[in-house]
């Protein structure tokens, strides 16, 4: 049944044609319609009519300044140390991320270390970013290469490192005082 009837609607829908009208009013206005009205024409398409939009291309002015200039290399940025989830241990905090950066960064452009999600330390151009007294546990790394006016150029995937740090808390030894046996 529903096949039969799938059938019978598409050989309705390949029959069916639309055809438009067109007619003029006495105040020389042009209409048209699916309807036949008195007096008005058959419209007849050509088999190219489509509807088509044609956008303009997108051309640069000349007067672009040379930071947008610069922006447009292409860097390829990612995180050489330490590995994916390694634990540092280190008593004091310290941690040192390493990065590799091609082709090599543009005098306009920075580096910036985020941990956490939030900046640490100034922009710079080395990729070593030297860390100390960071809070043990899991942190999250990412890298990015920036242009002087904010735009971001490249950035490394997120690096998890966990840190290890051994914290000895001396409680005080409790001592006897004379006559407690």
């Amino acid at each position: 049944m529903r096949f039969s009837l799938t059938i019978f609607l598409l050989f309705f829908t390949l029959f069916t044609q639309a055809t438009v009208y067109k007619w003029v009013d006495k105040d020389g206005k042009i209409h048209y319609s699916d309807k036949p009205i008195e007096n008005a024409e058959t419209v007849e398409f050509k088999s190219n009519t489509q509807n088509q939009i044609k956008l303009q291309a997108f051309k640069a002015n000349s007067s672009t300044s040379n930071d947008d200039q610069d922006s447009s290399t292409q860097y390829n940025l990612s995180i050489t140390s330490p590995d994916e989830e390694e634990t540092i241990w280190n008593n004091q905090g310290k941690i040192t991320i390493m990065a590799r950066i091609s082709p090599n960064l543009e005098a306009k452009h920075v580096l910036v270390l985020l941990m956490d999600g939030v900046i640490v330390g100034p922009p710079q151009t080395s990729p070593v970013f030297s860390l100390k007294d960071i809070d043990r546990g899991e942190h999250s790394f990412v890298i990015k290469a920036v242009a002087q006016n904010g735009k971001q150029l490249a950035s490394t995937p997120p690096r998890k490192i966990f840190l290890h740090r051994a914290i000895i808390r001396r409680q005080a030894t409790p001592t006897l005082s004379p006559g407690d046996h």
